[in-house]
């Protein structure tokens, strides 16, 4: 059984053992150690085979014998004889705020309530309420609970929490009592699906955080408060954890809290190397010495993520490469690069107007883009296929072109380029012809119809497209909404060779909703010599600002400077938009 299974077994004693209302040392035993466990680093097979888990700290003799039975069987007769003693759904109870082991144990014994499914049927039958010490307002809140988890159940695109996730954090560091302040967790990673937000606040007096946490503007309901850590539900939905640590604690908890957990047991193992022991606390001296260790080594001063990495030999790892992908060695060699940062951008594409679905005029796009500092501003409206977006017909198009021309030539310092994001048909071709596209500062071709087709005749016809030398670079190359619509089936690697031998660019595109190309794929695409080009698809002024998401995505994909096409300045990226055409 893996460490993270036996933690999770140990856990699950624990609780168990609290409904059995058993010795409150014995409960808290168990909960000791599977912490001590998640938190270490070492090998637990090959301590269990040699009879020396109890070096752990946490770990007596008793729990020893069980985690060694976990280890090396994969089961506990002690866990599989408590667990037996109840209903296979009466754990995923203590999910809900309010409701401890006392409560549950009297709903499974006076109501035989055994799983969130019986509790709220008891709810609706109003049973609960005749219980003694619940009444009618606990299962009011009770039942009104459960229809909150059902509603915030899931998860969520980066863009949907990031308002709430960058006010907060703006609100904490304001505050007099908060000495250090960042978002942990996947949000701070760039991940592209968010299921919670993490907290981490040095300060010295954690009880006045807390209290402004809980009682912030955002935050629509407590889930649980403590003295160190404290959960609320924020008006989106998603659930936002408070940590509240000493300024000496802060570098362990932003990165043990920033994860991701595999970074993290690659970090510990090597602490652990060195004679140290890393958690989310401190870095401190092993419990003890075995004879396959070396003399733990003097454990230098840490005052921030840096010393810390640099304390483990490793040069800081950008937060979004922490994916135990390869940035591990790369920072142990010096050579993670330098990544792509948005005051990088010089300019953007693949941006729509009113003139198809957009919401906003060619000047007003214009006077947005010069308000960010870019340079240039490229306009994609839809192409006469996508009759629902509003596309452009021949005539129209040109008369778009002529408009973007006489704006030029007001414009000091600052250019549109006159494009069109072109439908690729079903069979490959483009949705005009080449004496149309030619025309045309740049094309950005992609698919939005028949979405269905197999994986080979999808891909066939995504490279047919690319094949155009008008096409600049494939938009939203998957074509997926996240948590809405997967991508459509296609082969990516042959769709990234493609772009690399006929030298078409891979859109990131930037919208929440997209992040498409995924940043898993970035890696590949750069070892083949495929440029990036990070564009918003933006359908009004304000979606400008999400660059930012897709230079996240970029980020994630090791991706530098050099990588992305619109980090040039206008007077190179004029040359770069001909080149292809040139081939």
């Amino acid at each position: 059984m893996k460490k993270e299974q036996i933690v999770e077994v140990l856990e699950t004693i624990a609780t168990l053992l609290e409904l059995q209302e058993e010795n409150p040392f014995k409960i808290r035993a168990y909960s000791n150690a599977a912490r001590s466990i998640e938190t270490w680093g070492g090998n637990l097979r090959e301590l269990a085979e040699e009879n020396r888990l109890e070096e752990i700290p946490g770990v007596g003799k008793a729990i020893a014998g069980k985690i060694t039975e976990l280890a090396l069987t994969g089961a506990s007769k002690f866990y599989d004889e408590l667990r037996a003693k109840f209903p296979p759904g009466i754990l995923e109870l203590f999910s809900l705020p309010g409701l401890g082991a006392k409560k549950i144990k009297a709903l499974h014994e006076k109501l035989q309530v055994g799983s969130i499914a019986d509790l709220e049927q008891a709810c609706l039958a109003g049973r609960v309420a005749e219980l003694p010490g619940f009444g009618k307002t606990t299962q009011e809140k009770i039942a009104l609970t459960i229809a909150n988890r059902a509603r915030h159940a899931g998860s969520f695109q980066l863009g949907e929490v990031a308002a709430e996730a960058e006010q907060l954090q703006d609100d904490l560091r304001a505050h007099p009592d908060a000495a250090r302040v960042s978002v942990a967790g996947s949000y701070r990673r760039r991940k592209e699906i968010v299921r919670d937000l993490d907290f981490i606040v040095a300060t010295k007096a954690p009880e006045a955080i807390t209290e402004y946490f809980v009682r912030h503007a955002l935050v629509e309901s407590v889930v649980a408060r403590g003295a160190t850590k404290t959960s609320v539900r924020l008006r989106s939905g998603i659930q936002a954890d408070l940590r509240v640590v000493s300024g000496a604690e802060y570098p362990f908890a932003l990165g043990y809290f920033t994860g991701s957990k595999e970074h993290n047991i690659v970090l510990r193992n090597r602490a652990l190397q060195r004679g140290w022991t890393l958690n989310e606390y401190r870095l401190a001296p092993a419990a003890t010495e075995t004879k396959k260790k070396k003399p733990a080594l003097e454990i230098p001063a840490v005052r921030d993520e840096t010393e810390l990495y640099r304390a483990l030999e490793l040069d800081f790892v950008p937060p979004e490469l922490r994916e135990n992908s390869g940035e591990i060695e790369a920072a142990a060699a010096g050579r993670l690069p330098r990544l792509v940062e948005p005051e990088n951008l010089r300019g953007t594409f693949h941006c729509h107007t009113s003139a198809s679905d957009g919401r906003n005029s060619l000047e007003e796009m214009a006077a947005a883009a010069q308000e960010l500092g870019l340079q240039y501003l490229g306009i994609a409206d839809h192409s006469r296929s996508s009759v629902q977006a509003g596309g452009l017909d021949r005539a129209r198009l040109r008369a778009q072109v002529a408009a973007i021309r006489g704006l030029n030539k007001k414009f000091d310092g600052f250019r549109l380029f006159a494009g069109v994001e072109c439908d690729i048909l079903r069979d490959g071709s483009l949705d005009y012809d080449d004496d149309t596209l030619g025309e045309l500062d740049y094309v950005v071709a992609s698919v939005h119809s028949a979405f269905q087709l197999p994986e080979a005749e999808m891909t066939k016809r995504i490279i047919r497209a690319l094949s155009n030398p008008h096409v600049t670079f494939l938009g939203h190359p998957t074509g997926r909404l996240l948590l809405k619509r997967e991508g459509y089936a296609v082969d990516i690697p042959a769709i990234i060779a493609a772009a690399a031998e006929t030298g078409t660019w891979i859109e990131i595109n930037a919208a929440p909703k997209r992040l498409d190309l995924d940043w898993r794929w970035w890696p590949l695409a750069k070892e083949k010599g495929v440029k990036c080009v990070i564009n918003p698809d933006a359908h009004g002024v304000e979606k400008l600002q999400e660059l930012w998401f897709g230079v996240g995505v970029a980020q994630k994909g090791w991706l530098t400077k050099s990588d992305v096409m619109n980090c040039l300045p206008l007077g190179k990226i004029e040359a770069e938009l001909r080149r292809k055409r040139a081939r």
